[in-house]
């Protein structure tokens, strides 16, 4: 076959450039499978971080575009050789870092499909089956969640896929918002104060932000080891009328289940009881941990959902469905429709005036909108809410099997309970030795995780990621990479043992 670019004619190739060829697209297709598929096979043999220097690649591109076409072979050849060292292998068994963005085949076919289509679902109207298909995928989901039935279509809610949490918890955010400013007057939105816990997503203060909400009106409201971390109705409610008292407005509690941090979890039925009282909506972020709660041991996690407004979470984390996809349901759509509903004379049908169908635009920030629903459909379809189920525990597992080897080595310790599939650990203050008048021993002890998880990190080995809690430096441990089997994660230990080998010895 020849290259659909006829070299020797230049100034034909602009004539006749067909992008969308079929058989061109055929060809060009198998050998970006087949670039992949290597990768895939070959992907826990890179460095897991990447290991480039700020600015590399401009060093290794042109600084022009090329006036003439290049054959996808030759473009290939430069993504390997030249934005390959670039990546940080987010998919290789010995990622640890941040949480999972676990994929499967049947997410990227789902998502080849989806853009194979390329349809702009913004009304039924652009195209029926999107919405459609986005509506029924969201009930499946939310009955595999045993989330209430006021949260499904078939209860008179609805689901949604969003892109990302941060644009659900906006979403919900302004209309919460502008159902009180009916309320109380446009011009009292200065009084209007969001909550969460000083545990919560930087995505609800980014939220805030966009809304409106004055800044010294954001609430994140202090945690301690006490309650691992998790947020109490007592200091929520002591928050809250407070703000009362000060002539405030309280409107919208963020709820956490499986934190950034550690993972905590925020007790669902005590706030929203304190919630309830003082007219609040109440958005669960079940972000990471939602995915767990489809296995019954782990639905108690969400006890409580049943009184809250609007819950999301992210199927691009840890279920098998690639980013973007951020699942979110509310009790009440129409909450959402009348705070971000705009209805131009160029978008106008008899489908939506007779108000006999969902135009998702209306429950979302853009107009345009992709055809997410397909890889989610894909996904459940493929695997079945058995294996989904089998797959998640795997990984709960193999987290329990690392807490373990770092319970058989006294100089590391676990430092807040783990929920799902993420360990926070450190080397223990008790193993730093040395004069310490200067500094504290936790103080200490936090400089030398903090150069201990670098190293381990530069060697390419394995990734992990840090966070802080209470003031304690931790290391964080997330298995959720759809590759990791148990000899990765006994891997990583024999690694971390070895650097802080190198690093206790040298101290």
């Amino acid at each position: 076959m020849t290259n659909m670019y006829n070299r020797k004619s230049k100034t034909s190739d602009i004539a006749t450039m067909k992008p969308l060829d079929p058989e061109e697209f055929r060809r060009q297709g198998h050998l970006v499978v087949d670039f992949l598929a290597d990768y895939y096979k070959n992907v826990d043999k890179y460095s897991v971080r990447s290991q480039v220097e700020p600015g590399y690649l401009k060093d290794r591109l042109p600084n022009s575009a090329p006036n003439e076409p290049e054959p996808i072979e030759q473009i290939l050849h430069d993504v390997q050789n030249d934005i390959v060292p670039g990546l940080t292998h987010w998919q290789s068994p010995n990622y640890f870092a941040y949480f999972p963005s676990s994929g499967s085949i049947a997410g990227f076919l789902g998502e080849m499909l989806s853009t194979g289509f390329n349809v702009v679902g913004f009304n039924w109207m652009s195209s029926p089956a999107a919405t459609e298909l986005e509506s029924i995928v969201m009930d499946w989901l939310g009955k595999m969640l045993q989330l209430p039935s006021e949260f499904l279509f078939s209860g008179g809610g609805g689901g949604v896929l969003q892109g990302t949490t941060c644009e659900a918890i906006l979403c919900t955010m302004v209309a919460a918002r502008d159902r009180v400013l009916k309320k109380i007057g446009r011009e009292n939105i200065n009084k209007l104060v969001v909550y969460g816990s000083d545990q919560t997503h930087s995505a609800l203060q980014k939220a805030a932000q966009i809304a409106g909400i004055n800044p010294s009106n954001f609430r994140a409201v202090a945690t301690s080891r006490a309650t691992e971390f998790g947020l109490t109705a007592e200091a929520f409610r002591a928050q809250v009328e407070s703000d009362v008292e000060s002539g405030l407005v309280p409107l919208f509690l963020c709820a956490t289940i499986g934190t950034t941090s550690s993972t905590a979890v925020d007790p669902l039925g005590p706030l929203c009881s304190v919630a309830k009282e003082f007219k609040i909506w109440v958005h669960v972020d079940a972000a990471y941990a939602g995915s767990a709660c489809i296995c019954p041991e782990y639905r108690h996690f969400l006890d409580g959902v049943e009184n809250a407004d609007s819950f999301s979470f992210n199927a691009h984390k840890w279920f098998l469905t690639t980013l973007d996809c951020c699942c979110l349901w509310v009790k009440d759509p129409s909450a959402l429709v009348k705070a971000l509903s705009t209805y131009p004379e160029y978008l106008r049908n008899k489908a939506s005036d007779e108000k006999s169908v969902i135009d998702y635009k209306d429950w979302q920030i853009t107009l345009s909108r992709r055809f997410r629903s397909l890889k989610l459909w894909l996904v459940i379809r493929s695997y079945g809410v058995a294996n989904l189920r089998k797959f998640l525990r795997s990984h709960i597992k193999m987290a329990k099997n690392f807490e373990g080897l770092i319970g058989m080595d006294k100089r590391f310790e676990v430092v807040v309970p783990r929920n799902f599939a993420t360990v926070c650990f450190r080397i223990s203050p008790i193993e730093i030795s040395g004069n310490h008048q200067i500094v504290s021993k936790e103080l200490a002890a936090n400089n030398i995780n903090a150069k201990l998880l670098e190293t381990i990190n530069e060697s390419g080995k394995i990734y992990m990621t840090h966070a802080v809690i209470g003031g304690v430096y931790v290391m964080r441990f997330a298995v959720g990479a759809t590759l990791t089997e148990n000899r990765h994660v006994i891997l990583a230990w024999k690694v971390v043992q070895e650097h802080a080998n190198a690093l206790l010895n040298s101290s």
